[in-house]
C-alpha cells in the first residue's frame, strides 16, 4: 500500500467517524426536543424562571466577552514575545513608551473588570428583588417534604374542600401563584423545577418556602439538586401545569376515597395488600391501609410515574418495583414484599383500580 493510499484511507475513516458522531449527536438532540416532560432553565414557563434566564444571559455575555478578551490578549502577548525574541539584540534596551502602554492597558483592563463585576452584582440584586415581588394573592398552598428518595406532597384544605396527600407529582393551575412549604424528613434536599424557578434547600427541622407561577400549561420535571444519598439521582418529580378547570377537576378527583374493586382478582389483591406489610407503610383512603411511611396510594394510577420518576406507571413496572425494589433503586427504604407470583399479580391488579 502506497503512502498516498494510506493517507486517503485514514482520511476516509476519520470522515466516517466524524459523520457518525454528527448523526448520534443529531439523534440525541431530536430525542431531547421530543422528550417530555421538559426540564430546562433555558425554556422558562413562568415569570420567576424568566427573571433567572435574563440574569443567565447577562452573565453569559459578560463572562464570554471577558474570556474572549483574555484569550486575545494572551495570543497577542505570545506573538509579540516571539517577534521580540527573533529581532531584538541579546541585551534588550528598556522602552519607556512600551512600558507606559503596557501599564495603561493593565489599568484599563482592571477598571473594566471592576465595572463588569459590579454590573453583575447589580444584576444579581435586581433579579433577587424581582423574584421576591411575585404577587401571591389567591395562591395555591402545597406542603412538600423531601424523603429518601421521594417527594411527599400535601394539599391543605382549600375553601370548603378538605386536604389530601399525594406523592412525586404536583398539579398547579396556570396563571395562579403557588406557595410551596418545603421540609426535609431526613437529610438535606433541594427542590428544583428549572422551568419554573431556581433551587431552594430543604433543611431538617426548618421550614422554608418557594413561590412560583406557571404561565404555560405543560409537564415540567423537577429534581433534587442536593446530594442526599445513594439514589439522589433517582429523586425526580413532575409538576403538571393545567388550566384552572382541569386543576379543579383533578383536585375533586383526588379528594375522593378509593372505590372497591368489582373484579374477583382485584378483590383478592386488596385482601392480600391489607394483610401484608404493604398496609403498614401506605395509605389507601377508604380501606384499612393507613400507613404513613410510604406514599399515599389512594389515586396511584392517576400518576405518570412510580418510584419518584424512576419507572413509568405501568402494570409491568409496578410489578417489578414491588417484587424487587432494591434492583431498581438500591438503598431504597421500601422492602421487597415476599409474595407468590399469583398473589403479586393480584395486588398489581388491585392497585391498577386506584384511579
Amino acid at each position: 500500500m502506497t503512502a498516498d493510499s494510506r493517507v486517503r484511507r485514514v482520511h476516509s475513516r476519520a470522515y466516517a467517524a466524524l459523520r457518525a458522531c454528527v448523526l448520534v449527536f443529531s439523534a440525541l438532540v431530536v430525542l431531547d426536543v421530543a422528550a417530555a416532560p421538559q426540564q430546562s432553565a433555558l425554556e422558562p414557563a413562568g415569570v420567576q424562571a424568566a427573571h433567572i434566564l435574563r440574569l443567565w444571559d447577562v452573565t453569559l455575555v459578560i463572562c464570554g466577552t471577558v474570556f474572549a478578551a483574555v484569550l486575545l490578549a494572551t495570543l497577542l502577548a505570545l506573538m509579540r514575545n516571539r517577534h521580540s525574541a527573533d529581532s531584538s539584540p541579546s541585551t534588550p534596551q528598556p522602552d519607556e513608551r512600551t512600558s507606559t502602554r503596557t501599564r495603561n492597558a493593565v489599568i484599563a483592563a482592571t477598571a473594566a473588570s471592576v465595572v463588569l463585576l459590579v454590573g453583575l452584582v447589580i444584576a444579581d440584586v435586581m433579579t433577587d428583588r424581582a423574584l421576591s415581588k411575585l404577587p401571591v394573592e389567591n395562591a395555591v398552598h402545597i406542603e412538600v417534604t423531601g424523603q429518601q428518595w421521594w417527594w411527599q406532597a400535601v394539599y391543605p384544605p382549600e375553601a370548603d374542600q378538605p386536604g389530601f396527600a399525594t406523592a412525586n407529582e404536583l398539579h398547579v393551575p396556570v396563571g395562579r401563584p403557588v406557595i410551596v412549604a418545603l421540609k426535609a424528613g431526613d437529610v438535606i434536599h433541594t427542590f428544583w423545577v428549572p422551568n419554573l424557578h431556581g433551587k431552594k434547600d430543604m433543611l431538617p427541622g426548618i421550614q422554608t418556602t418557594i413561590e412560583f407561577r406557571a404561565d404555560k400549561p405543560g409537564i415540567y420535571r423537577g429534581q433534587c439538586a442536593e446530594f442526599c444519598g445513594a439514589e439522589h439521582a433517582l429523586m425526580g418529580m413532575l409538576v403538571v401545569a393545567q388550566s384552572p378547570e382541569q386543576y379543579s377537576a383533578w383536585r375533586v378527583q383526588q379528594l375522593a376515597s378509593a372505590s372497591g374493586p368489582s373484579d374477583a382478582l382485584a378483590q383478592r389483591g386488596r385482601l392480600i395488600f391489607e394483610q401484608s406489610s404493604c398496609a403498614g407503610c401506605h395509605t389507601v383512603r377508604g380501606f384499612s391501609a393507613q400507613g404513613t411511611l410510604g406514599p399515599d396510594l389512594t389515586h396511584l394510577m392517576s400518576r405518570q410515574t412510580i418510584a419518584a420518576g424512576t419507572l413509568a406507571n405501568t402494570p409491568a413496572d409496578l410489578l417489578q418495583w414491588i417484587r424487587d425494589p432494591q434492583a431498581v433503586k438500591p438503598g431504597t427504604t421500601m422492602p421487597a414484599v415476599p409474595l407468590a407470583g399469583d398473589d403479586l399479580r393480584a395486588v398489581v391488579a388491585w392497585l391498577g383500580t386506584l384511579q
